[in-house]
């Protein structure tokens, strides 16, 4: 029986850790405030890193946390405590890019895992194997690779493999860019990427400076390097029997919803996969759950075919999604069927939602009913993160997102 392969989700915070891990990864990606290439993701604090590692674990749900910045001689210096602490919290693995980063933690604390991010840029089998005869437990492998290229290197390496199945895609080599750098200052390489890729870009011609002129006709302007998003969820068979052992989703960045529902259609698919390898379809539900999310338009990346112009979109850089996330269920009386409600998005009375769970079937239901928390019929709740109550139809926990569905035409 073929192993079945880690769903691998990102946490770019406390509550989007907390999201994947009910709603079904097996292990979580994460950064501290330093030393990892997603500064602007929220991130966590000496203290929070530890209560992520205690709460993943008491899940069962492993933690890794990047270390895979490309550093500078400045960024040394105070590298060695940190990587003593996190090994002291009992971090499952880590994840870096860098040699000397990697022979620094091998010296320094040889009994933690070392997985080699994405960022080394691994395409071929000699690399993999050279990483694990230097000692690394996981490489991960480059954005940029079909298939048949994975497939080779499964038989030519034994060593664990991660590869990505969901999520943004890089217009640079696998996060290798230098354009954040230029316009704005921010080193991409150490953290700090402005995303430079998805801004409106015109010509202007050195005789006449000052005219703008668009790179292809179109009233909003032309987005030249704006690349469509990956998702092999159509495709997971082909996914599953390469032979990786951890499928890894994008986005520290993302959503608390981004979070949950790409999580919870990977892990129901995955399982079903499993359950009856023979006559696994792929679900019209789950493919369903992964548009209700902010998305840009969907595409295998470099898996099938070297990407053409038709993986990139040029004339926008905004997001698509069927549903907006309206409510987090914070608690739960089940005598009453009343629920603590935190808004999320303007709720009101007579609409009707979706109540995503993070266990069992979704169901719909009307809102007949609220209260805000001194008991006081209400008729909405406009006010961010206003907290109110509410009568469920079925039961709930904890993290149950409230959802409807988007109005066609809305933003």
């Amino acid at each position: 029986m073929r192993k079945k392969p880690e769903l691998l989700a990102p946490a770019g915070n406390m509550e989007k850790l907390k999201m994947a891990v009910l709603y079904g990864a097996d292990a979580v990606y994460l950064g501290g405030k330093a030393f990892g290439l997603r500064a602007l993701g929220g991130n966590f604090s000496l203290t929070e890193l530890k209560e992520a590692v205690d709460f993943a674990h008491s899940h069962r749900c492993r933690v890794y946390v990047t270390v895979n910045i490309f550093p500078h001689n400045s960024d040394m210096e105070k590298l060695p405590e940190y990587l003593r602490y996190l090994n002291s919290i009992h971090v499952d693995a880590l994840l870096v890019a860098d040699l000397g980063v990697f022979m620094m933690c091998r010296n320094l604390i040889p009994e933690m895992e070392l997985h080699i991010s994405t960022q080394a840029n691994n395409t071929n089998w000699a690399a993999v194997n050279a990483w694990k005869a230097l000692g690394a437990k996981r490489v991960v492998l480059a954005r940029e690779m079909s298939l048949e290229e994975i497939r080779e290197i499964r038989t030519r390496c034994d060593v664990d493999l991660e590869m990505f199945i969901h999520g943004a895609m890089c217009i640079s080599y696998s996060g290798r860019c230098l354009l954040s750098n230029y316009f704005t200052g921010r080193d991409s390489n150490r953290g700090s990427c402005a995303q430079s890729c998805r801004w409106k870009y015109a010509l202007v011609e050195e005789t006449r400076p000052g005219q703008y002129f668009p790179i292809a006709e179109d009233e909003q302007g032309t987005y030249i390097m704006n690349s469509k998003d990956m998702c092999l969820m159509p495709y997971l068979r082909d996914v599953i029997e390469s032979g990786v052992d951890s499928l890894k989703i994008e986005g520290r960045m993302k959503s608390v919803h981004y979070a949950a529902s790409v999580v919870k259609a990977y892990r129901m698919a995955i399982d079903s996969y499993f359950e009856d390898p023979d006559h696994f379809l792929v679900r019209q539900e789950w493919l369903d759950e992964l548009e209700k999310v902010s998305h840009r338009t969907y595409t295998t990346g470099f898996y099938y075919h070297r990407p053409s112009e038709k993986d990139q979109i040029y004339s926008r850089t905004s997001y698509d999604q069927t549903s907006d996330f309206v409510g987090l269920v914070r608690a739960y009386d089940e005598k009453t069927g009343w629920a603590v409600i935190e808004q999320r998005n303007h709720i009101k009375e007579g609409q009707e939602i979706e109540v995503f769970r993070p266990s069992g079937p979704s169901y719909r239901q009307q809102i007949d009913g609220m209260l805000d928390m001194d008991g006081f019929p209400i008729h909405a709740a406009p006010h961010p993160q206003q907290m109110f109550r509410m009568k469920m139809s079925y039961p709930v926990t904890p993290y149950t997102i409230l959802r409807r569905d988007k109005e066609p035409g809305s933003a």
